[in-house]
């Protein structure tokens, strides 16, 4: 088939998080968004969901968790600690609901 591929495509993190995991573990469903020049479109729209889902986790996490601005002055270590721990267990729920799914 005479197909092209896009230059330049908007795909961020989780964009490329999902091209990554229907390469490895759905191929068929990759060739066929590709084929179907659906594939970019697909990733945009992932990687723009994913995006809102992780920045409204950790806003929640925060709050959940009571991290606040004044910890981050009071006690800046465990701050970048808690804020790890909020960012991967974020990153852990979007993985699992949005990019494996």
């Amino acid at each position: 088939p005479d197909v092209e591929v896009p230059e330049n495509p908007e795909v961020g993190f989780w964009g490329m998080q999902r091209r990554k995991y229907l390469l490895e573990h759905q191929p068929a469903l990759y060739t066929a968004l590709f084929l179907g020049g659906k594939l970019t479109t697909h990733l945009e729209e992932i990687d723009r969901v994913a995006s809102k889902m992780y920045d409204r986790l950790v806003e929640q996490l925060k709050q959940r968790d009571g991290i606040t601005e004044e910890l981050k002055v009071l006690n800046q270590t465990e701050w970048v600690q808690c804020m790890n721990t909020i960012r991967k267990e974020a990153e852990t729920v979007v993985m699992g609901e949005l990019i494996y799914e």
